[in-house]
């Protein structure tokens, strides 16, 4: 009886740790485009994910490239600090919510998805 009583108490135990535990998971912010807008001042990152040659065709100003095959191989030594605040986007929305996952998941803590340029109603810059 003692032992199935101490059991007891030690499963509810570890089930409190795990969902104690699940509760304090980092994740991405999904916001308007308005709202990167407001966020885009110095000191905060522009995140375009998308490649090399949609990036020539329109990005938005100040953006920093890095594709989302970067990401995903953990090739981010251009994001040094880990708790700044980084916009993310793409070209529809698809990849910026897989990168942000993957920043994430890589111990960046304040990431935000505005989705994609193509829902973009400001200026970008052509090269």
């Amino acid at each position: 009886m003692k032992f199935t009583v101490r059991l007891l108490v030690i499963t509810l135990l570890m089930s409190l740790v795990l969902v104690s535990c699940s509760s304090d998971a980092i994740e991405y912010e999904t916001i308007t485009a308005e709202a990167a807008k407001e966020l885009m001042v110095e000191g905060n990152i522009i995140l375009d994910v998308r490649t090399q040659m949609e990036y020539d065709e329109g990005h938005i100003e100040n953006a920093t490239l890095l594709p989302l095959d970067q990401i995903n191989a953990g090739e981010v030594d251009i994001l040094e600090d880990k708790n700044q605040v980084i916009l993310v986007y793409c070209r529809s929305g698809n990849r910026s919510a897989q990168a942000s996952k993957a920043l994430v998941e890589l111990g960046y803590t304040n990431v935000k998805d505005f989705g994609g340029i193509i829902n973009w109603p400001y200026e970008v810059v052509k090269d």
